[in-house]
């Protein structure tokens, strides 16, 4: 009977000392690291392509009204306008026309109803910069502006018998003004507190381009003129409206597409500034 009690005793003694080494709850193993942050160009061309696919079916129609649109514009400056430059600043800003009515107002109201919606807290949960974000979105926008910047250009200077040889300037025009307007567009999107007033400050914006950017700026008010400048499109007007001159000043059009390119950069700053802003809300 000792014995087994001292057995016993010894069993429950050893107990602790054989399990003391087996890791207990509070000496788990540790969760493994999370996996790092994808870098800004593959996010970028993953969210390039996802918007892409996504808008192009749905902005395919709208591109149709907004080319319709500027066309139609220069149809009826035509009876106004004979040649010369105005008729170049008429064809110019209806051609940009297309970019601002895409990435300026189809993206405000894009990004004010995906604020609204909760559509942010999507992407916020997604291992991407916001720089990738923003200027995914911002270059499909603008993507689907070409064949509508195209055909205006290219209908308009038929129209008012203008030189068809520098239209490649277009390259350089399209991106840079659709970056400057997508960068606007997106700011103002993210920006505004309620989904209707991005939609608003969005139609606002291309009224601006309209106004502004199709009508000679001889015609304008000194005031008007002022506010003209601090268009973002106005440069990429600029700059594709001496495209049309017989011998152009490339180094007049290069600095247009330079100031173009910097508001470009500067209005992306603040749309993903503006990104960051909303998100974390």
């Amino acid at each position: 009977m000792t014995s087994i009690v001292s057995a016993e005793a010894a069993r429950k003694a050893s107990g602790p000392a054989r399990t003391s080494g087996r890791p207990g709850p509070s000496s788990a193993t540790a969760p493994a690291p999370l996996a790092p942050r994808a870098r800004l160009l593959p996010s970028l061309a993953a969210v390039y392509r996802a918007q892409l696919s996504r808008a192009r079916v749905a902005r395919i129609p709208l591109l149709f009204v907004a080319t319709f649109q500027s066309v139609g514009i220069m149809v009826l400056m035509r009876g106004v306008v004979d040649g010369g430059n105005e008729a170049r600043a008429v064809v110019a800003g209806s051609s940009v026309l297309v970019v601002a009515f895409v990435a300026l107002n189809l993206l405000a109201q894009y990004f004010g109803q995906l604020r609204a919606g909760g559509g942010l807290d999507h992407y916020a949960t997604l291992p991407v910069p916001p720089a990738a974000v923003v200027l995914g979105a911002a270059g499909a926008y603008a993507s689907f502006t070409v064949p509508g910047t195209v055909v205006t250009a290219v209908a308009g200077s038929v129209l008012f018998g203008l030189p068809l040889t520098h239209l490649w300037v277009l390259v350089a025009v399209i991106p840079l003004s659709g970056a400057a307007l997508s960068g606007l567009g997106a700011a103002l999107g993210l920006l505004a507190p309620r989904a209707e007033l991005a939609t608003l400050l969005g139609q606002l914006g291309m009224s601006a381009a309209l106004l502004l950017g199709v009508l000679p700026a001889e015609r304008l008010p000194g005031p008007v003129g002022w506010a003209r400048d601090l268009l973002p499109s106005t440069y990429g007007v600029e700059a594709l409206s001496r495209s049309f001159d017989a011998h152009p000043d490339w180094a007049v059009v290069a600095l247009d597409l330079g100031v173009c390119a910097a508001v470009g950069v500067l209005s992306l700053a603040v749309a993903t500034w503006a990104y960051r802003r909303a998100a974390v809300r």
